[in-house]
């Protein structure tokens, strides 16, 4: 993103921000043509697919009774923390055989948001139709195997709490059927709005960081010189927040995705 200082503060700022918004729009890298074509998130989230394989594969390979080295201790600890936290925690009896899903959708998201950190690349996690895919399988998941335990009629009947009165039983569940399907939309646009922000936000630290920079530099004083670097302290400080956002986003969405499997399949 190119620079130039044009000696209005307000206009030297607004370009590069109204162009930092529009690079987040989604568009062809590869155009087949009539509308049809590669997207750039569609693209991320192809080599993100592959990374999130290699990085399995190759954890998997070191990973023994110790595990050896590193790598392969943080993959055990990313597994363990799934099968512990997310699987026996949330869901309890029967949860081993949800771990497969989980784990993939915590590294995939975990390593997506990782990656879209890095200054040029773009996270699938910052497009809203990447979040609702995600959040629709979760979302199929978790309802198909409620159907799967109780049955068709049952689960149907089950969305609703036992032991109501009679005349209370239509309005409730009413409520708590609405309250399921909004869980796609909470599972989508909690992923997408977290990271979207958090990438507009370093991006506009950037700039300011940038601009007073520049600044200083054309006007060689001392005073010009102390907010570009404390407004790079501040980039520092909001993209080491954003690492930890980066996680904790992956660690929420999948978490969620349990907790809604252990509901779907236990009593209500």
């Amino acid at each position: 993103m190119e620079f130039h200082l044009t000696g209005n503060p307000l206009a030297d700022i607004a370009a590069p921000i109204e162009e930092l918004s529009e690079s987040f729009n989604s568009t062809f890298v590869v155009d087949f043509g009539g509308g049809i074509g590669l997207t750039q998130y569609t693209a991320w989230m192809i080599l993100i697919c592959v990374v999130t394989l290699a990085v399995v594969m190759i954890g998997v390979r070191k990973i023994k009774v110790s595990p050896e080295g590193k790598f392969a201790g943080l993959i055990d600890w990313g597994y363990d923390a799934v099968c512990r936290n997310m699987g026996e925690g949330a869901i309890g009896h029967g949860y081993k055989k949800h771990i497969p899903f989980l784990a993939t959708l915590f590294f995939f998201l975990l390593i997506s948001n990782i990656i879209g950190l890095i200054p040029g690349s773009k996270t699938p996690t910052g497009s809203l139709s990447v979040t609702w895919a995600l959040a629709l399988i979760a979302f199929v998941y978790f309802n198909a195997y409620g159907f799967k335990a109780k049955g068709g009629l049952g689960y149907i009947k089950s969305i609703a709490p036992s032991g109501l009165p009679g005349p209370m039983v239509p309005i409730i569940w009413f409520f708590e059927f609405f309250s399921l399907v909004i869980r796609l939309l909470t599972l989508a646009v909690r992923l997408y709005g977290n990271m979207f922000a958090g990438h507009m936000i370093l991006g506009i630290f950037a700039i300011m960081t940038q601009f007073f920079i520049l600044d200083a530099i054309q006007f060689a004083a001392p005073l010009t010189a102390a907010p570009a670097i404390a407004w790079a302290v501040f980039l520092i400080l909001m993209y080491c927040l954003e690492c930890l956002v980066a996680f904790l986003q992956a660690y929420v969405f999948t978490i969620l995705t349990a907790v809604y499997v252990g509901l779907a399949q236990g009593e209500h």
